[in-house]
């Protein structure tokens, strides 16, 4: 019996190793019915249903939960997120908007992983077991989600907005404010369709996350829906930082733009310079956007104290080296990017809708003060 073949103990590093690349064979063997079902989903927008039930397939959905809860066991935080790494861009070059939901399932397997009891993970193996997806929404309209104190207990008013997979997610973990005014993390079912509206989601990019609003109004949560204490979803670096797991869902969507943008260059324009060296200018923005989000991978797994400034600004990096890239990507193929069949225009709709996710120019604002104060680069390799 060959060493891939061996039963291992899942303590053991090789299982850890065969774990996530038999994970990420298997996505690549998806690879290609995942971009059909996105491109099918793109033109009816729906919640991407069989795109979801493959990454349950494939052991995506419970591979980053807690071991306690099915998932797989790393030696660290920097051996899970190198992992995380490779998988978040594999379903972001397949789909951009499966990209954003399996993103945000790893999101609540993290809130989890830090904040659940030893109770709530065991049943969150009896959830994922059942083929369970999550979300996490934060985003609200005034005055918010907040927590009532009824006759029976207490009970949630208000509802949330920009709730990626509103109506199609099993469960949501959200923010919810207490009678104290503390943010409380809260699980709540989300798939109950009364609730949830995404009419309004009219857009030209991310179409199938249906990222619509979802009313909580009425939902009296138990003591097992309450997820840490409050104030623990904002705690720095882990809050900031942790924004380098949808950076390599986009990084997934450049990639993926670049190989478009290669397969799609005419003889013509392979031999033309000036084609060429916009294909060159690519590959580099394209490399430069990979090389600062794993780094900023490896920073948030440390949770140094300036993590939060590398991932702002890996932010701005890859916002500029996508838009560099879409715009070389249309000039260099030309008008049959633009077409609605091209794999290239679907690409760049997305990008250009996911990239304005939670004000990028602001974040790469605080970053520049950051370095200002002091080179926060740090590790060992100060300039001042």
């Amino acid at each position: 019996m060959s060493i891939i073949e061996r039963p291992l103990a899942r303590s053991d590093p090789s299982y850890r190793y065969q774990a996530t690349e038999g994970l990420i064979v298997r996505l690549l063997a998806s690879f290609s019915e995942l971009v059909r079902l996105g491109a099918a989903y793109d033109r009816a927008p729906c919640y991407p249903e069989q795109s979801m039930a493959i990454l349950i397939e494939t052991g995506a959905q419970a591979h980053f939960a807690p071991p306690e809860s099915g998932g797989a066991m790393f030696r660290d935080a920097l051996e899970e997120n190198t992992s995380l790494f490779d998988v978040l861009r594999i379903v972001g070059r397949s789909d951009l908007s499966l990209g954003r939901l399996f993103e945000g399932h790893i999101n609540a397997m993290k809130l989890f992983g830090w904040f659940g009891t030893s109770v709530q993970k065991h049943a969150l193996y009896d959830r994922l077991q059942k083929g369970a997806l999550y979300g996490v929404w934060a985003t609200e309209p005034p005055p918010g989600v907040e927590i009532h104190r009824g006759k029976s207990g207490r009970i949630l008013e208000g509802r949330k907005m920009f709730a990626s997979g509103a109506g199609g997610l099993n469960f949501a973990i959200i923010t919810a404010r207490t009678p104290e005014g503390e943010v409380q993390l809260i699980s709540v079912p989300g798939n109950v369709g009364k609730r949830a509206d995404t009419s309004r989601w009219l857009v030209r990019g991310m179409r199938s996350t249906m990222s619509g609003t979802y009313d909580v109004s009425g939902f009296e949560p138990g003591n097992q829906d309450y997820l840490g204490k409050p104030g623990d979803y904002a705690i720095e670096p882990r809050f900031t930082a942790g924004a380098w797991r949808f950076l390599a869902v986009q990084l997934g969507g450049i990639e993926a733009l670049l190989a478009e943008t290669r397969t799609n260059m005419s003889d013509n324009a392979r031999s033309d310079p000036l084609q060429r060296q916009k294909f060159g200018e690519a590959v580099a923005s394209a490399r430069t956007a990979y090389l600062w989000v794993r780094e900023a991978a490896r920073r948030a797994a440390e949770e140094s104290v300036d993590a939060p400034s590398v991932v702002r600004m890996a932010r701005g990096v890859v916002e500029r080296s996508a838009l560099d890239v879409m715009e070389l990507s249309a000039r260099i193929v030309g008008t049959r990017s633009a077409f609605d069949d091209q794999r290239i225009d679907k690409i760049i709709r997305d990008l250009g809708l996911y990239l304005r996710q939670a004000g990028p120019d602001q974040a790469r604002d605080q970053a520049a003060i950051a370095w200002l104060d002091h080179d926060a680069w740090g590790d060992g390799d100060l300039l001042w």
